[in-house]
């Protein structure tokens, strides 16, 4: 009778001893609810921070290419896609800058009555493909491959981005020459576009803005450069 009073009251002090002396277990639990609640709520809130930053990325990107886009004539984006839009404005650019320089041309003729026609469009061309000029028109740049492609015909230069391409002829003024260039121009599948013309006593400067349809066999700047240089060398026996 005395033993189990002795084991009861021992068993009463362990029970008491382990409840004091840590935290609950509905307390740990609690605990860790509340924690991974936290993770979720801040992941959930980074989430939509960074949709609301991207959805105003995209709204000012469509801003942007909506105003560049009215800045061109409708021509130079077709297209409503954002490739089609900035190669449309690098196109129209590079159409501004060749004008720039025309009028510059013509300032000059207006200055200096005694200047010689073809050197006033010797700033038009940088890199072209056939030159009047066996060393080219610029020096700096002239080597060897332009000096094989000297040509008596004209000074033509071609620069394309995607199916846009801009060519650049200086040739001698000749009757029914535009015409006859731009019907060359449809018969190899060549879209005429936009066209500036600027004229210096004898000599023609065309400036063609083309598309190059999908059914063209003319791939390359150089290639659209030599079926030009053989279309204008055609035309002026046949005057």
């Amino acid at each position: 009778m005395g033993a189990y009073r002795y084991n009861r009251m021992s068993f009463g002090a362990e029970k008491v001893k382990s409840s004091s002396s840590g935290v609950r277990p509905s307390e740990r639990r609690k605990r860790r609810s509340n924690k991974v609640f936290k993770n979720r709520e801040e992941i959930e809130n980074q989430r939509m921070t960074h949709i609301a930053v991207e959805r105003n990325r995209r709204r000012q990107m469509n801003h942007y290419l909506s105003g560049l886009r009215s800045l061109m004539p409708p021509s130079y984006s077709q297209r409503g896609d954002q490739a089609s839009i900035v190669g449309g404005a690098i196109n129209f650019v590079k159409e501004l800058e060749q004008l720039l320089q025309i009028l510059e041309a013509h300032k000059q003729i207006k200055q200096q009555s005694n200047t010689c026609n073809s050197s006033l469009f010797a700033n038009f061309f940088t890199f072209p493909q056939y030159s009047t000029c066996p060393t080219g028109h610029n020096s700096v740049v002239a080597t060897e491959s332009m000096a094989d492609k000297w040509s008596p015909v004209a000074d033509i230069e071609v620069n394309m981005v995607e199916n846009h391409a801009n060519i650049k002829v200086l040739s001698r003024r000749r009757p029914k020459q535009l015409l006859k260039m731009v019907n060359g121009f449809h018969s190899i599948n060549l879209t005429l576009m936009h066209l500036n013309i600027s004229t210096v006593e004898n000599m023609v400067l065309y400036s063609f803005s083309v598309k190059v349809e999908d059914d063209c066999h003319l791939t390359t700047v150089n290639e659209i450069a030599t079926a030009v240089h053989e279309m204008v060398a055609m035309i002026q026996p046949e005057v």
